[in-house]
């Protein structure tokens, strides 16, 4: 037999070649006589069009003869270069994008918003006041009965009744709506996740592709929102100040005046 064999290693080892053989086909059936290759090389840039500028290029500087694979190189440096500035330019708006509030390491020193909101109250207090002011003005106006013809004193009664007019019409038109609402009732919101329906972020958008007549109602299926990052002319102009190659570019330049 050929366990008998003194030349053979792998018995005198204790290795039984049978199950091992056996043990392979069974986990890597998948991977056993699979053929494995590399890709096709593709280009990111249209090779016609860059071949051709880069031989104007080349032109210029005395070169004639550009081979393809200086355009394969050149295609790939800018696809990397690209996904580079893509890469830096999302953390730079990530981190615009942070917000420290729920942080306990920040202590907020200034809110500006609501200095706003606080200023846009004053100055609708301040405009409350100067109506209620040429509001008393006009009625006072109205209430005189002077017998002098004062074309002032006229004009001040005409805009008091217009004045008077407009008030009627708005305290109409707000009972009117109150009694609309009053008739329809109270509103009811519409159930978005009833059968058939797809429900991505809270919304509704259609019926289910795997739902199929017969099968009773389709359950309901939750798609998490995807977050989308926002990059703005400001992120770009900050990464070239950055970047050392482009902090005193005429590209940077042009992107400041805009």
């Amino acid at each position: 037999r050929d366990d008998d064999d003194i030349n053979d290693v792998a018995s005198m080892a204790g290795v039984n070649l049978n199950e091992e053989s056996a043990r392979i086909m069974a986990t890597n059936s998948d991977l056993v006589g699979t053929q494995i290759q590399s890709c096709k090389d593709e280009p990111f840039l249209a090779a016609i069009p860059l071949h051709k500028r880069i031989l104007d290029t080349a032109k210029k500087l005395g070169i004639t003869d550009v081979p393809a694979e200086v355009v394969t190189f050149i295609s790939h440096a800018t696809q990397n270069r690209l996904r580079t500035v893509i890469e830096k330019v999302t953390v730079i708006t990530q981190h615009r994008m942070e917000s420290y509030k729920d942080d306990e390491w920040y202590e907020q020193a200034t809110d500006v918003r609501a200095q706003l909101k606080f200023f846009e109250q004053l100055e609708r207090l301040e405009k409350q006041r100067k109506d209620e002011q040429e509001r008393e003005i006009l009625l006072k106006a109205a209430k005189s009965r002077s017998r002098q013809e004062d074309p002032e004193q006229a004009r001040l009664k005409q805009k008091a009744k217009e004045m008077q007019q407009q008030e009627l019409a708005q305290m109409r038109q707000r009972d009117a709506n109150l009694t609309a609402l009053a008739a329809i009732g109270p509103r009811k919101k519409r159930k978005l996740d009833g059968p058939g329906l797809l429900t991505i972020g809270g919304e509704g958008v259609g019926l289910c592709a795997g739902s199929q007549p017969g099968l009773g109602t389709a359950s309901p299926r939750q798609y998490p929102r995807q977050k989308i990052t926002r990059v703005n002319l400001r992120d770009f102009i900050f990464y070239m100040e950055q970047e050392r190659e482009m902090s005193h570019s005429l590209l940077l330049y042009r992107a400041l005046l805009k």
